[in-house]
Parts: structure tokens; C-alpha cells; sequence
């Protein structure tokens, strides 16, 4: 789109002069022949255009600039105006504007308020959320929950991206509750909305017959796909000694007598944002969150004077079952804590941590036993 096309040339020169380590993409080497020009893809935006009366959606990475610059060359040939919706599809729509690298014809975008001032037929909205995720404006809209957005039978909806292998179903759900509300949705399999920015069989083909490299890794793709990438390297000559496949963390060193994986690793851990915290969520807070979000909440409130108890224990319950609604459970809860106090008793044991301890296990059994589920049993002591 830039009419900047790949300089197959100079690959052929590095090749020439000598290549050590080449390291590639393998997420399309299941794909046969060669990966499509973008410059496709502007076509059928074009063809849907035409004559159509609907408002258009289309959603793509908000990254793929060359994307977002034939929508708007195909809104501006049918006189629509453009509205960028979506926080990351905004922030990159005006770097790209300032950098040069997207061409707007003056007066074609509009702020998404305006869009009450416009027929259905005058507007394109360029928006985020092409992978299905919840929270990104498509997901809002096929949920019903977008502040500006609310679609319909005069929608067209166009996905202009292929689900990330592992977000098929999260596209499948946005697809199927836009297609409920009376959407007109078009997507990759049923139009030539996308085109991969990956490179294909065949393009790593080329790749490694003019690069020529000593050493091979292929990367960023799943396991089969880095396997496959490895095959396609040794059909065409490398020996398999001369191709690694890493895992995340993994170092590959080099010398003058050749190439091997050393033990040492090197920390590539998912490190989480939650909130102001960055990396401060561990396993065993994750592992908490799931149980809590499956299973429930069951607290347990019991005062006590030194090691004895000082009536009847109190609880909470949330997520788990009602309360008011499960007098007879609660009640056998109740006295399971009064068992297993006395047992704590018989046995001499005082240690708060110990008592806690022996109400959880013993509250855990019955409410299993009860309901098979494990909700997440809280006992708290408080001393009076």
C-alpha cells in the first residue's frame, strides 16, 4: 500500500555475504503458496460500499495502518464520514496522521458524537475489538453496553481480521450475538475481508533459499507450527543439527565451533497489570481469584475467649448459596464447627492456627459432601 514492496534483493546479498542465525515467522507455514497483497483487501470494502444504505462497522487491528487508510479511501469515495472508535484505534490514527503514514481528505472524520447528525448511509465507524475481547468497542456493542453504538438491522458489521489462533471462540460469540441482533456481519470466511500480514509456505520458501543461514530458529508461532517451519528448513537443505527450537527463556549461544542451547534460562514469566500493581499478582492469587469466581465464598465467624468458644459461630456466604434460602445447610456448618472445636479441645491443641485450621477442613468435608462443590472456606476467630 506504501508501494514500498519487499526487497527481495537485498536478501539475496545477505545471503551472499553470509548469514549466521536466521530467525522467522511461523505462523502461517501451514498455509500453502504466497501470503496476498494487502491492496486486495481495499476491493471488497469498496464493493460493500456501493449502493448500500446500512451504516458500516469495521473493525481491525488498530496497528494494521494500511487497513484503516483503504477504509477511509473507499468512505471517501462514496462521500461517507469516518468515525475512529476505540482507544488504541484513536491514539493510532493520530500518530499515524502526524507522522504522514495515513491520508485523510479533509472534513472525513468526525467525532462519534456527531454521528446523530448523519443518515446511517453517510458514516463508516473504524473501530477496535476484532479478536472478540469483551471489553474492546465490538464486544461492547455486540453486548449492548456501548455508550454511543447501538446496532441493528442497519448495521453491516465487517471483521477485517482472522481470530489469533487461540480467539476463535471469542470471535464466534461476538459473530453470533451481532448476527441475533439483526446485524449484517461479514467476516474472513465469507468475504475477502483480511489479509494475513504473515508470510506463507512458499514465502518462507524464498526466504530461506536467498538468505542461506548457518543456523535456524524458527519462532512466534505455536508448537506444530514452529515443527512444521523446521521441516520446511530441512527440505531444502539444513541439516537438523543447525535448527533450534526454543522455548520461552531458552539461550542460544554461540562460537567459532558452532551452536548449543545452555542450561542457563532467562526469566520470560507473563507479567500481569492489575490496577496501579504491576507483577504483583502471583499463582497463588490467580489460583484464588478462579476458585472464588467457580466455587464461592464461605465465611465462618467464631468468638472466643483464649481457646473457647463464646457462642454460636456466625456466616457469610457469597457466591456460594443464599443464606436465608439454606437454613438447613448453614445450620449443619454451624455444627461442624462445634465438632471440630471439640475435637481441637479433646485434644489440648490452643494455637488459634491450628483451630482455624480444623474448622476449615472439617467445614470443607460437609459442604462437599452436601453439595460437591468446594467453595473457598474463611474461618475467622475473633476474640472477646
Amino acid at each position: 500500500m506504501d508501494g514500498e514492496p519487499i526487497n527481495l534483493q537485498r536478501f539475496a546479498e545477505l545471503g551472499s555475504e553470509g548469514v549466521d542465525l536466521l530467525l522467522t515467522d511461523s505462523t502461517n507455514v501451514e498455509e500453502p503458496g504466497f501470503t496476498g497483497s494487502e491492496s486486495t483487501v481495499g476491493e471488497t470494502f469498496f464493493n460493500y460500499f456501493r449502493g448500500s444504505k446500512n451504516r458500516f462497522i469495521v473493525t481491525t487491528f488498530a496497528s494494521n495502518i494500511h487497513r484503516i487508510q483503504q477504509v477511509i479511501d473507499a468512505a471517501a469515495a462514496f462521500n461517507r464520514k469516518v468515525v475512529i472508535n476505540g482507544r488504541s484505534m484513536e491514539s493510532m490514527v493520530e500518530v499515524a496522521q502526524d507522522l504522514g503514514y495515513l491520508k485523510v481528505p479533509k472534513n472525513t472524520i468526525i467525532d462519534i458524537s456527531q454521528m446523530k447528525n448523519y443518515k446511517p448511509r453517510d458514516l463508516v465507524v473504524i473501530t477496535t475489538g476484532s479478536q472478540g475481547e469483551p471489553m474492546a468497542a465490538l464486544g461492547r456493542m455486540a453486548n449492548g453496553d456501548h455508550a454511543h453504538l447501538d446496532v441493528g438491522p442497519n448495521d453491516t458489521i465487517i471483521l477485517s481480521a482472522s481470530p489469533v489462533p487461540g480467539n476463535e471462540r471469542l470471535v464466534g460469540e461476538v459473530i453470533n450475538k451481532l448476527i441475533q441482533k439483526g446485524c449484517d456481519v461479514v467476516y474472513h470466511k465469507v468475504a475477502n475481508t483480511h489479509v494475513s500480514g504473515h508470510a506463507s509456505r512458499e514465502d518462507l520458501k524464498l526466504i530461506q533459499a536467498l538468505v542461506k543461514p548457518k543456523f535456524f530458529v524458527p519462532v512466534h508461532g505455536e508448537s506444530r507450527m514452529l515443527m512444521h517451519h523446521k521441516q520446511l528448513a530441512n527440505d531444502l537443505g539444513l541439516d537438523t543439527k543447525n535448527i533450534f527450537i526454543l522455548e520461552n527463556g531458552q539461550e542460544l549461544e554461540f562460537d567459532k565451533r558452532g551452536a548449543k542451547v545452555i542450561k542457563e534460562t532467562v526469566s520470560s514469566e507473563n507479567i500481569l497489570v492489575d490496577g496501579l500493581g504491576i507483577g504483583d499478582i502471583g499463582s497463588i492469587v490467580l489460583g484464588d481469584r478462579k476458585r472464588l469466581s467457580e466455587d464461592g465464598l464461605f465465611i465462618v465467624i467464631q468468638k472466643m475467649a483464649g481457646s473457647r468458644p463464646v457462642g454460636n459461630p456466625d456466616v457469610i456466604s457469597r457466591g456460594f448459596v443464599y443464606v436465608k434460602e439454606s437454613e438447613d445447610l448453614i445450620a449443619g456448618a454451624k455444627r461442624q464447627v462445634s465438632k471440630a472445636l471439640d475435637h481441637c479441645k479433646s485434644r489440648q491443641v490452643s494455637d488459634w492456627a491450628e483451630l482455624k485450621s480444623a474448622i476449615r477442613s472439617s467445614v470443607q468435608r460437609y459442604l462437599y459432601d452436601k453439595t460437591q462443590r468446594s467453595p473457598m472456606v474463611l474461618p475467622v476467630l475473633v476474640g472477646v
